[in-house]
Formats: C-alpha cells, sequence, structure tokens
C-alpha cells in the first residue's frame, strides 16, 4: 500500500518582511516559491529532503514525515476525516487539513487553532512545523547569515498558544445541559464579527452556534438535542472582509436536559378572550404544538406545528369554558417530543356574535355574502332585513346546511335598511346580534363574473353575468379600445346561463369586453368593459434549468459559495431553490418568445437580461384569473442567485432572518414570519428537504 505524503510547515521570523509582498488578500490565493537554499538541522544533523521546501503566505514548508521521523515522531493519515495523527510517548496532536483546529496531548487533550492550518499542495500534506514542534516539545531556531532552521528535541521548549483571545465563560470539558452563555476576549481592534462553533472531535466539523458583531458581547447559546458527548466550542473573530484574525477553542461535554415551559398564562388565571402563547426552551426545537385540554368535558384540541419562536394566539370558544389544561410540546430534529408542564386555567368567556359580510358602508352595487362570527355552537340562522322607512321585515335564509347567505339586492330594494342574524344554538336558544345599519342605491347593475381586468385569453372565453333586476336578455360584445367599435360575440334571452365564445385570429390585440343586460321594464343595463388581451399564438411554460437529477449538486455548489461570503446556511438556501423551481424543473420563460429568464426565485421586476412575461394569479369579483406580469431575466441562474440573496441580505424586512440566517430551523420560520412566504407550511417544507436530503451536511465547516 503506497503511504500518504506528508509535509510540515515552519515560518522563520527573519523571512516574514522578506515575502510580505508575496501574501495578496482578498481571497486571491499567495504564489508558492521553491526555497531551496534553505537549510534544515534536526539535532544537529543535517536533513535534504525532497520535495524541496516552499514558501507560501510567507511560511516555510518541508515534509511532515522527514520531520517527525527524524524527531522519533510516528505519523499517521486517516483519509476519511482528512487528518494527520502525530504520536511521541505520551505527546500527541490531531491536524485537520483546511482547518485551523487542532487536538494536542501530553496526558490530557486539549483543543487550539493555528495561524495557517494545513494544506495539500501537489498532493502532499503540509502542517506547520512550529505547532508540531510546540506540541511535542522541541526548539525551533533560525539563523539568518545561514538561513539555517535548526529543531533542538533535548532543548524542552513549553507550548505556545497562536493567539490570545480566550473563550471567557467556558471551562474547558464544562457540561452543556442547556441555553449557556458565550462570550469572548480578544486583544484586537479590528474585529467585526464574532463566531461560535461547535466542531465534531473525530471530523473537526461543525456548524455555527450563534454570531454577532458586538465583539465582547455576551450570547446566549440553545444546543441541539442532537450533539451529545464531547465536542469543541471554538470562537473565532473576523474582519470587516471575512477574514480570520485570531480564536480559542474549548472542549465541551453535550448532554442536554430538555426543559419546556409555557408563557403568556399563568396557573390560576381566568382567561375571557384570546390568549398568546409561546413556549421557552432550552434547547433548539424544530416546531412545537400546543395540546389544549378542557377537563371538565374531557375535550382535547392539539394544534397543527407551529413556529417554536413566534407567538401562538388561542381564542376559546363558549365550548371550552371551564378548567382548561394547557401545554406546549416541543419536537426536536430526530420527532422526539418534550412537553411543558400543564398549566390550569379558567376559561369564562362571554358569548360573542357579529354579523359579517356586510357594513356600514355598503350600498348595493356589488354582491355581498352574509355570514357571522360566534364563539358557540350553531345549529340554524336567518338574516333579517328591515326597511327603516317601513318598518317591513324580510328573511335571507341560508341554504340547507349553511350558515352564510349571498344577496344581491334588487333596486326597488333602495333605502336605508337594517340587517342582523337571528341565530340559534345547538340546545334551541335565540341569540341576536347587533344590526348593520347601511343605505341602498338601488342602482340596476350587470357584472361581468369570468373575465378579469388584463386576462390574457387564449382560447374559448366562459361569459356569465351577475345582475340584481329583472333582464330579458344579455349579450357580450368585444370593444376596441381606440375606436371604441363593439362586435356582438356571445348572448340570448336567459341571462342566468353561461356562454361561450372562440376567438379568431382577427381578434388577436388588446380589446375590452363588456356585458349589456336589458332590463324587463326596457332600458339597456351595461358592465364594466374589461380590458382584456387576446393571444392565439404559441406560448411558453417554465423550463427546466438543469437536469433534475444534477440540480441538488449545482444548488449545493452555488449555495457553498454564498455560505462563505455572507454565513447564510448553505443548507436552507438550497432548500428554497429546490422547493421553489420543483427541483430545477421550472423556471419563468417569456410565454410569448420562449426567451428563458435564467429566474430561480420568481422574483419579479427587471434584471440584467430585461424581463420575461410570465403568468401570475390576481382575483376579481371573487374569482382568480391569469394575468402577465413581467419577471427578472438574468444573464445566468448564478445572477439569479446572487440577487435572491442581496434581497434577504439587504431589506429591512429581513432583518430578523439575518440574526439567525446561520441555522436552518430558526433561518427557515424566520423568513415566514418576515412576510417571505404566504403558505404557512413553508418553514417546515424548506426543513423536510434539508433533512430529507441530508442537506444539512452543507452547514458542516472548519474553521
Amino acid at each position: 500500500m503506497q503511504r500518504k505524503r506528508f509535509v510540515l510547515y515552519f515560518k522563520p521570523l527573519a523571512l516574514l518582511s522578506l515575502f510580505m509582498g508575496l501574501v495578496i488578500f482578498m481571497g486571491v490565493a499567495s504564489p508558492i516559491l521553491a526555497t531551496e537554499d534553505i537549510n534544515l538541522v534536526i539535532d544537529g544533523k543535517s536533513i535534504s529532503s525532497s520535495p524541496s521546501p516552499v514558501i507560501k503566505n510567507d511560511r516555510t514548508l518541508v515534509p511532515v514525515r522527514l520531520v517527525s521521523e527524524a524527531l522519533g515522531a510516528e505519523v499517521k493519515w486517516n483519509e476519511e476525516n482528512r487528518s494527520v495523527h502525530i504520536t511521541k510517548g505520551n505527546r500527541s496532536a490531531v491536524l485537520w487539513v483546511d482547518n485551523r483546529l487542532f487536538s494536542y496531548s501530553a496526558g490530557q487533550v486539549s483543543y487550539s487553532l493555528c495561524d495557517v492550518p494545513p494544506m495539500i499542495l501537489e498532493d502532499r500534506t503540509y502542517v506547520p512545523l512550529r505547532l508540531v514542534s510546540n506540541i511535542l516539545g522541541v526548539t525551533i531556531n533560525w539563523e539568518g547569515l545561514t538561513r539555517t532552521v535548526s529543531v533542538d528535541s533535548n532543548t524542552p521548549a513549553a507550548f505556545t498558544p497562536f493567539f490570545d483571545a480566550a473563550i471567557s465563560l467556558i471551562q474547558p470539558g464544562q457540561l452543556i445541559s442547556g441555553v449557556t452563555e458565550l462570550k469572548a476576549v480578544a486583544p484586537i481592534s479590528n474585529a467585526a464579527e464574532v463566531k461560535f462553533y461547535l466542531l465534531d472531535p473525530v471530523t473537526g466539523m461543525g456548524t455555527v452556534i450563534t454570531k454577532g458583531t458586538s465583539i465582547s458581547g455576551t450570547y446566549s447559546w440553545k444546543p441541539d438535542t442532537s450533539k451529545t458527548g464531547q465536542h469543541i466550542l471554538v470562537a473565532a473573530f473576523y474582519d470587516g472582509a471575512g477574514r480570520f484574525l485570531t480564536g480559542d477553542a474549548v472542549s465541551v461535554n453535550m448532554a442536554v436536559q430538555p426543559q419546556v415551559s409555557l408563557l403568556g398564562i399563568v396557573s390560576g388565571q381566568t382567561a375571557v378572550d384570546t390568549l398568546s402563547l409561546s413556549p421557552s426552551l432550552n434547547f433548539t426545537p424544530e416546531y412545537v404544538k400546543y395540546e389544549i385540554t378542557n377537563t371538565d368535558k374531557g375535550k382535547v384540541e392539539v394544534t397543527s406545528e407551529i413556529d417554536p419562536y413566534g407567538v401562538y394566539s388561542w381564542t376559546p370558544e363558549m365550548t371550552d369554558n371551564g378548567s382548561t389544561s394547557i401545554k406546549a410540546i416541543a419536537y426536536d430534529s430526530k420527532g422526539n417530543s418534550y412537553s411543558s408542564m400543564p398549566v390550569i386555567i379558567n376559561v369564562d368567556v362571554e358569548r360573542k356574535m357579529a354579523l359579517r359580510g356586510i357594513t356600514s358602508s355598503y350600498n348595493g352595487e356589488k354582491p355581498a355574502t352574509i355570514w357571522f362570527s360566534r364563539n358557540f355552537l350553531v345549529s340554524e340562522v336567518e338574516y333579517l332585513l328591515k326597511n327603516l322607512q317601513t318598518g317591513q321585515v324580510e328573511k335571507l335564509t341560508p341554504t340547507a346546511r349553511q350558515l352564510s347567505s349571498w344577496w344581491f339586492p334588487l333596486p326597488e330594494k333602495a333605502g336605508s335598511w337594517e340587517m342582523k342574524a337571528k341565530i340559534r344554538d345547538t340546545v334551541g336558544n335565540t341569540h341576536m346580534t347587533d344590526p348593520v345599519t347601511f343605505q341602498l342605491t338601488g342602482k340596476p347593475i350587470v357584472r361581468l363574473e369570468t373575465v378579469g381586468p388584463n386576462e390574457v385569453l387564449t382560447g374559448t372565453v366562459k361569459l356569465k353575468a351577475l345582475y340584481n333586476t329583472y333582464l330579458s336578455k344579455i349579450e357580450y360584445f368585444l370593444i376596441n379600445a381606440n375606436t371604441g367599435a363593439k362586435k356582438f360575440i356571445a348572448g340570448g334571452s336567459d341571462p342566468s346561463i353561461e356562454y361561450s365564445w372562440t376567438p379568431g385570429q382577427e381578434d388577436n390585440g388588446y380589446w375590452q369586453i363588456q356585458a349589456v343586460g336589458t332590463a324587463v321594464s326596457g332600458g339597456a343595463i351595461y358592465s364594466e368593459a374589461i380590458p382584456v388581451r387576446i393571444y392565439l399564438g404559441k406560448t411558453y411554460g417554465p423550463q427546466p434549468i438543469i437536469e433534475k437529477s444534477k440540480f441538488q449538486d449545482y444548488v449545493s455548489a452555488l449555495a457553498l459559495q454564498s455560505q462563505a461570503k455572507t454565513g447564510m446556511s448553505a443548507a436552507l438556501q438550497a432548500a428554497q431553490a429546490i422547493l421553489e423551481t420543483g427541483w430545477g424543473q421550472s423556471s419563468p420563460v417569456d410565454k410569448y418568445t420562449g426567451k428563458l429568464s435564467n429566474n430561480m426565485f420568481g422574483i419579479k421586476g427587471k434584471a440584467s437580461a430585461g424581463s420575461v412575461t410570465s403568468n401570475t394569479w390576481e382575483e376579481y369579483n371573487g374569482n382568480t384569473f391569469r394575468v402577465d406580469a413581467d419577471f427578472r431575466a438574468y444573464q445566468s441562474t448564478e445572477e439569479s442567485w446572487a440577487d435572491h440573496k442581496d434581497l434577504l441580505l439587504t431589506k429591512e424586512r429581513y432583518g430578523p432572518f439575518r440574526e439567525v440566517m446561520h441555522n436552518y430551523t430558526e433561518g427557515a420560520w424566520a423568513l415566514k414570519r418576515c412576510g417571505y412566504a404566504t403558505d404557512s407550511k413553508y418553514p417546515l417544507k424548506l426543513i423536510d428537504i434539508i433533512e430529507r436530503y441530508e442537506l444539512y451536511k452543507l452547514d458542516e465547516v472548519g474553521i
């Protein structure tokens, strides 16, 4: 079996100023230069090595096996975790490639951070000679005149940390069982952000658990119940460009003891109206439910999944009156549930009811759906109309098993009216809502119901009208918006039925459609002229961005790049793209030209490639219909990705999201609270995608 080749690097202090000009910041790699004229002497013996030493980032690098064997140390490589294990007597160390974290032991394992992480160059592993020398207790000297590095294993050297930063509130090996306060201090003035990580001691990888711009501030950490046993807590400070400055690491023992308590109510309280409930938790949950039990009646109600970081409003009804037990149940990422102690309250709400669907401003010129709100069980209802001029009372009775009633008053109802609901509860008692007074104009009305403003008609059109008077016939006309010329397109003597019209090629263009009813008493009644577009040419629908089987890898790469720049959870970013594009299979295109938009998140407006015209939904007269809308078009999907992240990172409304965007669970719920999506299940859908397809692994990073 071929052995893995290793290289150690060390930093001769005298070379620092010589090679400062070689360091290029802002993420651009520094050049690697050969340093064949540097001499390496170990315990008085000159060492020649192949490959030759190199300079990178002002550091001189040499093969690790050469140095370790000369020092009598054993070196092993772990391919799975990309780690180097160095052992000599009772001393040992573990270094992870591309990770500043390292462990060292001279009897007891400790953790720290180095200034430059081990790296692989030309299939060889390079690790800091100074670091290895430090943890093995040997001395290194630099002789500038002869350009010689001398390693002396006979002169002991104490361990010297690379940084002066310190985690101040946590002791090594401290037990983490719940909410923990975190703070770190560092003698630097240019830090812009501090991040706390929880890393696995085997892989050296983990996630950001909290972060902020208050450099000397104290942060509250709610741990994840899935993290158990020994872990490494790291505090890392970064400048305004996101470059690592300094940090510290300490081992902790994770043994979370989940605790849940219910906020918003107290035992013995009497509830007479809506209650605002929220959980107090000492761990990070995925969602919560509330169990509400009427202990007098044995009635149990359990809510659906609720935002664990928000407030849930519960409005009790009269059927809830009596002794009521309420508890919060929190669920972790493994589906385990943890309940609060029940809080016993007394519910004593008064009977409440109100007429809905009609207000004092109602004038009868559009239909109304009359209903009522109440907090008790109902068996039947009728709506009473009283003419305030004559005192005459009429009734509106809903159809069987319905509690609402549709009403479009006739013109002869002109005048002042009063309406109230007469409600019969399930035990036979009758109750009245407060009346609502309104004025009807008595204007005859015809309303076109089946076509909406700016709707695009691409085929046969259904035409139906609503009206509040007696008609002898109904006619539908196509109107030239420029000349006013009309063309009859459908109609007949039965105004109640639905008519159909199929436009021809000559009808392509922008028009208005109007319904005209002929009253039985004579005279025409005109609906509003609704602007429409008729288009009978070829139309194009959403198109795939990439093959479905390749989409997860594609967006994962974009998410990781963005995470490195912004700190936003890569798992959350990838899940949003998957959900909003249907695994990359649905991106808007121009419905008339087929122009691709590269738009991954359905953002409207214009972008670098202009816009595309696609469908969106509107509502008119209670019906939904499709209209054209401009969606941003980009030169590439990468531009779309960056634009979406800019939206989340700069818009004021997403401020609460940015505070927790490193955590995919908290971030998903924050997006909903910030108004990103109207779908109440949007956070749960994102979380499900993340966990089902193990996208959470994208958030695992080193230092």
